[in-house]
């Protein structure tokens, strides 16, 4: 038992060694949530359909992914600027917030441009925004991205809920009020792939507005972009529509907390680069995702990633895979830093062990010494014989190394044992 003593201690060392590195490694690199939220907007617009096709390739990252429907990017920003909500990406467009009002979150990049659609009645003539002060106008709900757009570009032209009549209908909703002759415009904030968008251009019973002074509110809202709806682009038998449309948008974005594990950042900026990179009827290929935001600051994870694409082991390992494969580099790298210094200081760790043993099989010997200055009865010399006897095979256990203690331990030995045998018992 004594001698394998050193031994324990070593073992035991190593194991809370690579236990606490463990530890270490897991609080410094922890792992990524397995279940993450994001926040959308109305079911079935543009931003229910991206956070549906997210989610789907999440999936197959073996990540869960919750989708909160909500009134659109106004609540989007609130919800994600919140550390309580529970979400933890959230989709907006540009304009409806900035850093010094949430300077927790950062962006993953501009990602699509979305259409700010304006439907009237055909038997109306609109070519200006100003033509719609008196007029019954859907405008999109209460905290909903259409209507934080609408209303910031009725303000101009002094159309506001005095000078017109603002309903809160959105989508679908919107364009059957529209058809139905309830209201005569409809604001609608959404992708030319959405049903209402495609249902409302069909419509012979509706106009779509051309924004004739777009260059001008793209300048007074730097946040807006002109978009051009050619001639034709959305069917050429009928041709429609049947001349060009200038029309004006906004940049959505995708905004993420700025504690969010840095995997999920990666992967869900590798996740915009699959879905948005593609060509498009609002645009080209490769135009998105732009590495920019003039509203909040760039996630740096991100923007490595649009520049040099996914690193080697994302490349060849699945996603759950590669995040074990870094975390046991980490650990490897950091139990090498940590065990060189510790290894090169092994021999004289290992010399101080063994002079340890040699002054604990001393302390016994000298117990021995003590002993045989008194008179012994002769249980009393053969429990000495014994214990000189295990303190010999104690020493056995020391190296080679140590040689010249060991040797040096065996001449006291000896001289014990000679002393212990010239020893006579009295006899009574």
């Amino acid at each position: 038992m004594w001698g394998h003593w050193p031994k324990t201690k070593l073992l035991l060392a190593i194991v809370a060694f690579l236990g606490l590195s463990w530890l270490a490694l897991d609080y410094f690199f922890p792992s990524p949530p397995s279940t993450i939220t994001i926040a959308t907007g109305p079911r079935g617009t543009t931003l229910d359909y991206y956070g549906q096709r997210y989610r789907d390739q999440f999936a197959r990252a073996g990540i869960k992914v919750v989708l909160r429907p909500t009134a659109g990017g106004v609540e989007n920003l609130r919800l994600i600027n919140d550390p309580n909500s529970g979400v933890d990406i959230g989709m907006v467009g540009g304009g409806f917030g900035n850093s010094s009002e949430a300077p927790d979150l950062v962006s993953l990049g501009r990602t699509f441009n979305v259409p700010l659609w304006v439907f009237y009645s055909s038997g109306l003539s609109i070519d200006d925004l100003a033509q719609l002060k008196g007029k019954r106008i859907a405008v999109g709900p209460e905290g909903s991205g259409v209507r934080h757009h609408a209303e910031r570009l009725l303000a101009e032209v002094n159309v506001n809920s005095q000078t017109a009549t603002f309903v809160p209908l959105a989508g679908n909703a919107a364009i059957a009020a529209l058809n139905d002759g309830k209201i005569d415009v409809a604001f609608i904030l959404s992708g030319a792939d959405a049903p209402a968008i495609t249902a409302a251009l069909k419509n012979p019973r509706l106009r779509l507005m051309n924004f004739s002074t777009a260059e001008a509110i793209t300048r007074i809202f730097p946040d807006m972009v002109r978009i051009e709806w050619p001639k034709g682009v959305g069917g050429l038998d009928p041709v429609n529509p049947p001349n060009d449309v200038t029309l004006i948008g906004i940049t959505g974005s995708v905004l993420v907390r700025n504690s969010l594990h840095p995997a999920i950042v990666q992967l869900m900026a590798q996740i915009l680069k699959n879905a948005h990179d593609r060509p498009g009827l609002l645009q080209k290929t490769g135009e998105f995702p732009k590495p920019i935001d003039p509203d909040f600051p760039m996630s740096q994870i991100a923007v490595d990633y649009y520049k040099n694409g996914p690193s080697f082991l994302q490349q060849y390992l699945p996603f759950w895979m590669s995040i074990y494969a870094r975390r046991a580099i980490a650990f490897v790298i950091a139990a090498f830093a940590i065990a060189l210094p510790v290894f090169s200081f092994a021999p004289r760790l290992y010399g101080w062990f063994a002079q340890d043993r040699l002054r604990r099989l001393y302390r016994r010997l000298r117990v021995v010494e003590k002993a045989l200055q008194a008179q012994l009865t002769s249980q009393q010399m053969q429990d000495l014989q014994n214990e000189i006897a295990e303190i010999d095979r104690a020493a056995d256990a020391i190296s080679m190394r140590n040689s010249d203690l060991y040797f040096m331990l065996r001449y006291h030995l000896d001289r014990a044992r000679s002393r212990l045998a010239a020893i006579t018992v009295p006899q009574n």
